[in-house]
């Protein structure tokens, strides 16, 4: 059977696609400061989902004692909005864009927002970040998946690794909370839950039907560490 967690390579994966992108983004903001970029997955209303699905149901994080990173940031939209929604927790974005990281910052610094922000290779096991109570992804793993990378001994693809990744980073008891347009539901499951983490909740999208199959264009599901 083939495996269609296997995408294809793109330009969307790799560093200097990103560079390029939040360079131009930053110069924008710095014309404009009301221009704070791209939110993705605007469209399909994924980031109020996740921030709302946080206040809802991760109230036990919401507090100064409790943390938060977000892995492959970007301008770190998702971070912010939680701010404004009043979650508490300490929170920390990460980017292996430095020029996504150098915008996510100067918007904190213009906004005065309390978020801080580094830029890691999240793949290098020489980084330590700490653990935390909550991990988010929204769209990372979809970009790294486009990357063609590979990492250790064994060249495994990154894809692979990723759930190892969330496990040495994530507290236990701790949630996972990620949003997808390239996997389904079912493919995010069998990438994530290799090890110690399980699904804990799913947040619901419209769903399509065509020709007589029911799906959807996203899928964020929350994992648990046990």
């Amino acid at each position: 059977m083939e495996d269609t967690t296997k995408l294809n390579k793109s330009k969307l994966g790799t560093k200097q696609y990103w560079d390029d992108f939040y360079s131009v983004e930053r110069k924008n903001f710095v014309d404009n400061p009301e221009d704070t970029g791209e939110c993705w997955f605007d469209d399909n209303g994924a980031e109020d989902r996740m921030v709302n699905f946080m206040v809802e149901n991760l109230t036990k994080f919401n507090n100064e004692e409790s943390s938060v990173i977000d892995l492959g940031t970007g301008n770190g939209h998702l971070l912010f909005e939680l701010v404004e929604n009043d979650f508490e927790a300490q929170m920390l974005g990460v980017d292996y864009s430095v020029e996504s990281v150098r915008f996510a910052t100067e918007i904190a610094k213009e906004k005065d927002y309390d978020v801080k922000f580094a830029q890691a290779d999240i793949f290098d096991p020489k980084w330590s970040p700490g653990q935390f109570d909550v991990v988010l992804d929204k769209g990372t793993l979809d970009a790294i998946a486009l990357s063609g990378l590979t990492v250790g001994g064994n060249n495994q693809p990154v894809v692979e690794v990723y759930s190892t990744v969330i496990e040495k980073i994530l507290k236990s008891n701790g949630i996972f909370l990620i949003t997808s347009c390239n996997f389904t539901q079912e493919e995010l499951i069998e990438i994530i839950t290799k090890g110690e983490l399980e699904v804990w909740e799913t947040i619901k999208y419209p769903v399509f039907e065509f020709g007589g199959i029911k799906g959807s264009t996203i899928c964020s599901v929350a994992f648990i560490k046990k």
